[in-house]
């Protein structure tokens, strides 16, 4: 068994083959731990990641990656005693900065040399895969379409996208139907969070709480370009008066048209229905000390 094993993803953000497997080991060079790294493969399969687990038996696993790589891990060791903790190399981290870690890798890994878990919810989306950060349909998800095919990263890459992506906003007709609640709304986004904001810092759900045994289904009404720039350069709360949010632990999203549909930053295709159900208390995630003050 290790204490510690780190998968790293050098296709993440700006990572080059190598350099973090520098930054780990010459962190824990004086450290008792023990630790393994795993470098993915380019064509990477789920059962390759598995058989390193097996192998290493891991006490607690690490993404060094953006929420994509986040999430893959958190689908892969949910419902298990397994830690999973975060090393931000992605363009965005959200799921990072939703838990205060810093993207200064020393500060991070001593979060994570420390070791405090805590119980963190899921949310199952269409019964096939798990969310741990924030899953949406409409504007967002076709922007992060659009960075996916471009060739910049971080805000100038998102800038880009926006001024792409704002040519074809389009409004959509939802239907969404919880445990006791059915509306029937024109919007430009249905986001279904767990977390409270998009790794640019944009609160997109103040009410957001990882451990509480809900989520919130966030219908975005009005998006103007003020506040899609906010989503970039100018990170707050969305106006309370464009959204509306409702509490749920399970809620089906249909459209008229096919949208599009992203998980945790990762663009899912086009789609006209999305259901979702909370799976509480189901990840040990490592988060800071303080988070326990």
């Amino acid at each position: 068994m290790v204490t510690f094993l780190f998968v790293i993803n050098n296709s993440s953000g700006t990572n080059q083959p190598n350099t973090w497997d520098n930054v780990i080991n010459d962190f824990f060079i004086d450290k008792e731990q023990s630790f393994k790294i795993y470098n993915l493969p380019e064509s990477c399969t789920i059962s390759q990641i598995k058989d390193q687990i097996v192998k290493y038996n891991p006490k607690n696993i690490i993404a060094v990656g953006g929420d994509g790589t986040v999430t893959m891990l958190a689908n892969i060791i949910a419902n298990t005693n397994i830690g999973l903790g975060i090393l931000p190399a992605g363009s965005a981290n959200g799921m990072a900065k939703e838990l205060r870690i810093p993207e200064n890798a020393a500060v991070a890994l001593k979060i994570i040399s420390q070791a405090h878990t805590k119980k963190c919810d899921l949310i199952n989306i269409n019964g096939n895969k798990y969310c741990i950060h924030l899953s949406d349909m409409g504007l967002n998800a076709h922007l992060i379409k659009h960075f996916d095919e471009g060739k910049l990263r971080g805000k100038l890459g998102y800038a880009m996208v926006i001024i792409k992506t704002l040519w074809y906003k389009e409004k959509m007709q939802v239907i969404v139907k919880t445990n006791n609640l059915e509306v029937r709304r024109n919007a430009f986004m249905v986001v279904i969070a767990n977390a409270r904001k998009y790794g640019t810092g944009a609160v997109i759900n103040p009410e957001g709480n990882l451990s509480d045994g809900l989520f919130e289904v966030i219908i975005v009404r009005k998006l103007s370009i003020s506040s899609l720039i906010q989503m970039l350069l100018k990170p707050g709360i969305f106006n309370p008066k464009k959204i509306e949010i409702i509490p749920s632990t399970s809620v089906e999203v249909t459209t008229i048209r096919k949208m599009h549909f992203q998980i945790d930053g990762e663009y899912q295709g086009k789609i006209k229905k999305v259901s979702a159900e909370i799976c509480p208390s189901i990840l040990n995630i490592i988060v800071p000390e303080s988070a326990f003050l």
